[in-house]
C-alpha cells in the first residue's frame, strides 16, 4: 500500500461532502451586497448619535466572517493550520500587519485584520485537531461568549454581575453534587485555568493549617513539604514556588508503569521527610494525568492522607468530565473523599477555554483565607445579602465572566449530552487503540487499554523496523516523532502533539476531546504519520 497516496484519497472523499457546504455559502454570499467601510471608522461607530444602522452592519460583516470561519473547522479538506514561522508573521503576510499604527485605520482593514488573524491561527475546533486536551468549537458555548463580551462586566459583586453571581453558585453546587459532596459542604471559583486552580488549593490548604500565615508569613511556619506522583501537571511545582513553599520541598512520589501513583511509595515518602525535619501537609492526586491519561487510585490515597491528618486534593482537570459519564465516572471512585478538586469543564466537556474550577469541600475557607474587605467594593451596609459579593474569595479583583458559556451548554445539552459526549471520545481512543495494535508499522506505548482518551504511540518507519530493541534504536526512533510534526505543521492536515517521558524516547500522544471527531479522522491521522514518515 502506498501510503503517500491514501491521504489524497480520503481528502477527495472529505471535499465532496464539504463543497456542498461551500455552494450553498457561496449563494448566501452573493445574495449580499457587502458595505463599503473603506472610509468608516470605528468613531464611526455606536455609541456615536444615530450610528445604529451602520453599527448593524460592521457587526454583520463580522457574524459572516465568523459564520465562515466556523464552517471551514468542521470540513475535513480545509486545513488545520496554514503555518508561518515567527519572522513572517512579523515581517507581515499580504496586508496582514501586527505593527500598531498612530493613526486609525479603516474598519476594512478591521475586518481585513479579523479574518488573517484566523486565517494565519489554528482551527483548534477541526476534528483533526488532536494537539491538545482542550480541542472542538461548541456553537452554543461560541454565543455565549459574545454576549459574556458584550455584557463586559466583572465577578467581584453582586451589584455589577447579578445574574452571573447566581449562575456561578449554581454551577458550583451542581458540581460539588456530582463529585459526591452533601449539600450542606462545598464552596469554590471559577479560575482563569488549572494551574490557578491547584495553585488556590495549596493555598487554602496551607491557611487551614496555618492561619497565621495571612499575616505573618512563611517566616513564622515549619518548613512544609507537600506530595504529588512523578506524572502529575507541573503546575504543582509551579505553584510551590509561587507561593514560597519551594519547589525542593514537592516530594515527588513513584508512579507504576501504567502512571499512577502507588499509594505504599506515598506512605513512605511522607514518612521519610518527617523524618528529615519537614511537615508533611499536602497530597495532590491525579484523576486524568496529561500524558498518559492515569488515574491515581483515591481511594488509596485518601486512607494515607487520612492516617497522617494530610489535605487531600484532586487535580481533575483532565479526568473531571468522566464524572458526566455513568459508564466512566467509576474510574474517579473515592473522589468524594478529597478536601478540594480542580475540574476543567474547557477540556473535556468542551467549553470554550477558558473555563476551570476550584472546588473546596470546607465551605468558608476561600472567604477567610483571601479577604481583605476592601471598602470601596465590598461594603457590608448594602440593601441586598452581601454573601454575594463573592469576590473576596479570590486572589483576584477583576475576573473574567467565565460561567455564562458553560451554563448555556449544560442548558442545551443536559448532563446527559455532556455524557454521551465523553463516552464518544473514550470510544475514539478505544478505536485509535485498536487500530494501532493491528498494524505493524505502529508500536503502543503500554499494551493496557486507555483508561482515558489519551493513546500513546510511536509510529516505527521502515529503516527501523528491523532493529533489535537497544541504544541504537531509541536514538534513532527518538527523532522520528519531531521530523513527522515538522512535516505535518507544513502540510496543515492533522495536528498530534509528542514528548518524551522518563526513558522513553519520544513518542505521539493523541487526545480525544473534540465530539467532532470521527474513525475515519483516526484512520486518516495513522495513515498521514506513515505518510510523512516512510522515508525516515
Amino acid at each position: 500500500m502506498d501510503f503517500c497516496q491514501l491521504p489524497g484519497r480520503i481528502n477527495d472523499e472529505s471535499a465532496a461532502r464539504d463543497k456542498q457546504q461551500d455552494d450553498s455559502a457561496a449563494v448566501r454570499d452573493r445574495r449580499q451586497t457587502p458595505a463599503d467601510f473603506s472610509s468608516i471608522y470605528s468613531a464611526d461607530l455606536l455609541p456615536a448619535s444615530g450610528r445604529e444602522e451602520m453599527t448593524r452592519g460592521f457587526l454583520q460583516e463580522l457574524v459572516d466572517i465568523l459564520f465562515g470561519y466556523i464552517c471551514k473547522s468542521s470540513q475535513r479538506s480545509s486545513k488545520v493550520l496554514d503555518f508561518h514561522h515567527p519572522h513572517q508573521l512579523k515581517e507581515g503576510l499580504e496586508g496582514f500587519s501586527l505593527d500598531l499604527p498612530d493613526q486609525p485605520e479603516t474598519l476594512e482593514q478591521i475586518l481585513v485584520d479579523c479574518r488573517d488573524t484566523l486565517k494565519y491561527g489554528v482551527s483548534t475546533g477541526h476534528p483533526r485537531f488532536f494537539n491538545q486536551l482542550s480541542s472542538g468549537l461548541d456553537v452554543i458555548g461560541v454565543a455565549g461568549e459574545w454576549l459574556t463580551s458584550a455584557a463586559n462586566t466583572n465577578m467581584f459583586t453582586y451589584e455589577v454581575s447579578p445574574v452571573f453571581v447566581l449562575m456561578e453558585e449554581v454551577l458550583l453546587r451542581k458540581m460539588q453534587s456530582i463529585v459526591g459532596w452533601s449539600d450542606d459542604e462545598g464552596d469554590g471559583l471559577f479560575c482563569p485555568g488549572g494551574t490557578i486552580s491547584n495553585l488556590y488549593s495549596i493555598l487554602v490548604a496551607r491557611y487551614h493549617f496555618y492561619p497565621e500565615v495571612k499575616t505573618r508569613g512563611m517566616g513564622v511556619l515549619p518548613r512544609l513539604a507537600l506530595f504529588t506522583s512523578e506524572h502529575s501537571h507541573y503546575s504543582v511545582k509551579k505553584s510551590a514556588a509561587v507561593l514560597g513553599l519551594g519547589t525542593e520541598n514537592v516530594v515527588v512520589v513513584k508512579c507504576d508503569e501504567r502512571g499512577k501513583m502507588i499509594p505504599a511509595e506515598l506512605e513512605s515518602s511522607i514518612v521519610a521527610a518527617a523524618e528529615k525535619g519537614l511537615v508533611p501537609f499536602y497530597v495532590n492526586a491525579t484523576a486524568g494525568t496529561t500524558v498518559y491519561g492515569a488515574f491515581d487510585p483515591l481511594g488509596a490515597i485518601a486512607d494515607v492522607c487520612h492516617r497522617h491528618t494530610l489535605w487531600l486534593h484532586v487535580d481533575a482537570a483532565w479526568g473531571g468530565g468522566l464524572l458526566m459519564s455513568d459508564r466512566h465516572r467509576m474510574k474517579l471512585q473515592g473522589i468524594e473523599r478529597a478536601w478540594s478538586v480542580t475540574w476543567n469543564p474547557h477540556k473535556m466537556m468542551g467549553v470554550p477555554l477558558q473555563c476551570s474550577v476550584i472546588l473546596v469541600k470546607k465551605r468558608g475557607l476561600l472567604q477567610e483565607c483571601n479577604e481583605l474587605g476592601a471598602e470601596y467594593l465590598f461594603q457590608t451596609d448594602k440593601p441586598y445579602d452581601v454573601s454575594y459579593d463573592t469576590g473576596d474569595k479570590s486572589i483576584q479583583c477583576g475576573r473574567h465572566v467565565d460561567v455564562f458559556k458553560f451554563w448555556l451548554m449544560w442548558k442545551a445539552k443536559g448532563s446527559e449530552g455532556f455524557g454521551s459526549q465523553v463516552n464518544k471520545c473514550l470510544e475514539n481512543a478505544e478505536y485509535l487503540y485498536d487500530q494501532v495494535q493491528r498494524r505493524a508499522d505502529f508500536e503502543l506505548v503500554f499494551k493496557n487499554k486507555p483508561e482515558h482518551s489519551n493513546v500513546c504511540f510511536w509510529y516505527i518507519p521502515p529503516s527501523l523496523r528491523g532493529l533489535p530493541p537497544g541504544p541504537d534504536r531509541d536514538s534513532r526512533l527518538h527523532q522520528v516523532a519531531p521530523r513527522i510534526k515538522g512535516r505535518m505543521m507544513e502540510r496543515g492536515s492533522v495536528l498530534i502533539g509528542y514528548q518524551p517521558l522518563g526513558a522513553r524516547v519520544n513518542f505521539f500522544r493523541c487526545v480525544f476531546s473534540n465530539p467532532a471527531t470521527h474513525q475515519e479522522d483516526i484512520d486518516f491521522l495513522l495513515d498521514e504519520i506513515a505518510c510523512l514518515g516512510c522515508d525516515l
